[in-house]
């Protein structure tokens, strides 16, 4: 054995079989592409899921993602006086040239969207890739009101911090669609990653008499956030929107007072009513501790937009990531836009609703009004702990 045969053959070679040869190995650069395509997917998925937080610190750079949220405590809003009642802050007066023109930057007449309460917001393409991730929860913040008061901006504003989920439209579940249910009020609301939070925005919720219980049955750990505003300057901001849709109707004055001779005002107007903040507030005291109810100054929000978009991340225990890089001031509309929108690369203002130019009222109605809310005003002041400088 082992002996070769003539034709160079080992004694080992049988005629007429091959033996079979192992198959080549793959191409080296093969492997490696393969490898690094995988390594890249996992990287990219990585990136997006929890990335989001620090990309969206440049100003419109919108990623919806888990970015970690910061353990702040609410603020301060009314800390205790050494006689139970809580020390007043007071709020910076804006610069007059910034509301002299009278335009308002408060939430205009209803669009199509609001009137719709199941009409979806619309989202970023980075929303549509997770569109199947996450769960729908019920919202564990809320903007209550008011109208007029630049609820509308808030949420817009917000909208930006990519840890806060919120649908476009006013759902209305806790004055209007209340029988429909729990599980019909969050099949409305956005799918959310954990961490991220979900709000909604209904003004007429601080007006309506059911709401507070009803919200407080849902969850007593729900945060609420008012906007209020100079309430007669609501109040004219609110018969503005109504005479764009009605120009019939009878002028401010007439609908002012019940008597103008006597100076008697007509409180069961909805536009005054509203602004009597501390007679609303009091149902809400109730069921809220005060510490849970943020009070956002809707003058500050024009003045200082990045400012009170602080005190609202502190409150909602966010990462402050909304700034004022993300804001600019719209000269023409007398208030401030995004520079960059959710979902868009382009600058962002409130619709053509927003900032109408209010109509002259006479002098002496206002003085009328403004003696008529003073003393709700300094209630109301006494109550948040915070003077806002109507007066």
């Amino acid at each position: 054995m082992g002996q070769r045969l003539s034709g160079g053959r080992s004694c080992l070679d049988v005629p007429g079989r091959r033996v079979p040869e192992p198959p080549p190995p793959p191409p080296p650069v093969r492997r490696k592409l393969a490898l690094l395509f995988a390594m890249l997917c996992v990287w990219l998925y990585m990136f997006l899921y929890s990335c989001a937080g620090s990309c969206a610190a440049a100003p419109g750079l919108l990623l919806l993602g888990s970015g970690s949220r910061a353990a702040h405590a609410p603020p301060a809003l009314a800390s205790p006086a050494g006689d139970g009642t809580p020390s007043r802050q007071s709020f910076r007066a804006p610069p007059a040239t910034l509301l002299a023109a009278g335009k308002e930057m408060a939430e205009g007449a209803e669009s199509q969207e609001e009137q719709n309460p199941e009409a979806p917001d619309s989202p970023s393409p980075i929303s549509s890739f997770f569109s199947g991730s996450g769960t729908k929860q019920l919202p564990q913040a809320i903007i209550i009101g008011v109208k007029k008061g630049g609820t509308r901006a808030l949420l817009e504003f917000l909208r930006v911090h990519p840890d806060v989920r919120a649908v476009g439209a006013e759902p209305h579940f806790f004055d209007r669609s209340y029988d429909k249910g729990l599980a019909w009020y969050r099949d409305l609301m956005p799918r959310t990653l954990e961490g991220q939070i979900t709000m909604e925005k209904t003004p007429s919720y601080f007006v309506t008499r059911e709401a507070p219980a009803r919200i407080s049955a849902m969850s007593r750990d729900t945060k609420l956030i008012v906007v209020v505003r100079d309430p007669v300057t609501r109040a004219i901001s609110d018969y503005t929107q109504t005479l764009s849709k009605r120009p019939d109707i009878p002028t401010f004055e007439s609908l002012t007072f019940k008597n103008r001779s006597a100076g008697l005002v007509d409180t069961s107007w909805s536009a005054i009513q509203i602004g009597i903040y501390a007679k609303h507030l009091e149902l809400w005291l109730r069921h809220f501790p005060l510490g849970q109810m943020l009070f956002v100054s809707g003058e500050r929000l024009i003045s200082d937009p990045a400012g009170e978009l602080g005190r609202v991340q502190d409150f909602l225990g966010l990462k402050r990531i909304i700034t004022d890089k993300h804001f600019y001031f719209n000269k023409t509309k007398g208030f401030p836009c995004l520079k960059k929108a959710e979902g868009s690369g382009k600058p962002h203002c409130l619709g053509k609703t927003k900032g109408r130019t209010h109509p002259h009222i006479d002098r002496e109605v206002v003085r009328r009004l403004r003696d008529f809310y003073r003393p709700f005003n300094r209630k109301f002041y006494q109550m948040t702990g915070l003077d806002f400088g109507w007066d």
